[in-house]
């Protein structure tokens, strides 16, 4: 028996629902995210049930999807687990991408309202605790896509609302419009675009700042290393396109090396640091983790087991320069 983790959870923004700081992310069952040569893939049935088995027996008890995740493929999973488990997690959903190949996509109102239904439906609950938009939608005024949350807000079919992959001006157009209880960005030691404008603007704006791809596609596992070739399965031979910049020099390399050493001397892996790193900034809410495999969770259980005060932080920090 897995002794459960303590997780902490905090406000979502200014509103009553909480999260904790650690989520588990669905986005590799039935799929690979909500890219549509991937429908299918990723994680069946089984290897689902049995990572949802582990995370909530580690004590994971948020799990974050979305609608096109796997052409809905994820949401169905996560559904038929809940009614064969007798459990419940607090649930993510977001709306915006295709759900398959032609499909409509986008943030009108009319579809935000009509997928979220449809996620409730493969999800088989009555609302979800935090709803977000997937991306930012220029062909819909920010003041119709608040509205349209809003409404849902005020049905009791979402507990908060929020907003994923905005940047900085996006950000500031959407909270113009109307509320927000939380943004959803990419960021980690790899990725740190969001330090310099959102989220200090989540900070002073008491918007919960969550962040998902924490390890960088795995590139903070140790699983690249120079000159020689990727996993066969690994993010680098499935969807590369978004890491392509960390090939350009040595830089990344030796950074990884840096951040290697350090892990030793800490006693704990690569991916446990890069977690310990996101975890010791107060003004992360929350941080969802994507494994592929069941052992991938042990560096969640590294972090939480390895606090980094000021100091040990910013020297993982300066590892790429």
């Amino acid at each position: 028996m897995t002794a459960r983790l303590a997780v902490e959870e905090r406000p979502l923004g200014a509103g009553s629902v909480t999260l904790p700081r650690i989520m588990l992310g669905c986005g590799n069952f039935g799929g690979i995210g909500s890219a549509h040569d991937f429908f299918g893939r990723g994680l069946d049935s089984a290897a689902a049930f049995e990572l949802m088995d582990a995370a909530w027996e580690l004590g994971l008890r948020h799990f974050d999807t979305a609608d096109a995740y796997g052409g809905g493929r994820s949401e169905t999973m996560i559904g038929e687990w809940m009614r064969s488990r007798g459990v419940r997690p607090q649930l993510t959903t977001k709306t915006y991408n295709p759900m398959a190949p032609g499909a409509d996509h986008g943030l009108a109102p009319a579809r935000i309202e009509r997928q979220l239904h449809s996620s409730l439906e493969r999800l088989g609950v009555e609302r979800v605790e935090l709803y977000l938009t997937h991306e930012h939608d220029p062909d819909v005024p920010a003041d119709e896509v608040a509205g349209a949350l809003e409404r849902l807000r005020g049905e009791g079919l979402v507990g908060a609302v929020g907003v994923s992959n905005y940047d900085e001006a996006q950000l500031r157009e959407a909270l113009a419009a109307g509320p927000l209880d939380a943004v959803q960005n990419s960021h980690s030691l790899l990725v740190r675009t969001d330090e310099a404008g959102v989220i200090p603007l989540c900070d002073r704006e008491r918007v919960a700042y969550t962040l998902f791809s924490p390890l960088a596609g795995g590139w903070l596992t140790g699983k690249y290393r120079r000159g020689e070739s990727f996993p066969e399965g690994s993010r680098m031979t499935q969807r590369p396109e978004g890491y392509a910049s960390f090939l350009e020099g040595d830089g990344v390399f030796d950074g990884l090396e840096r951040l290697g050493a350090l892990a030793d001397e800490h006693g704990v892996s690569m991916a446990g640091l890069a977690l310990a790193w996101l975890l010791a900034d107060p003004r992360i809410c929350g941080v969802v983790v994507g494994p592929m495999r069941v052992a991938h969770l042990d560096p969640v259980r590294e972090a939480l087991a390895t606090p980094l005060d000021e100091a040990a932080r910013a020297e993982v920090g300066a590892v790429f320069g």
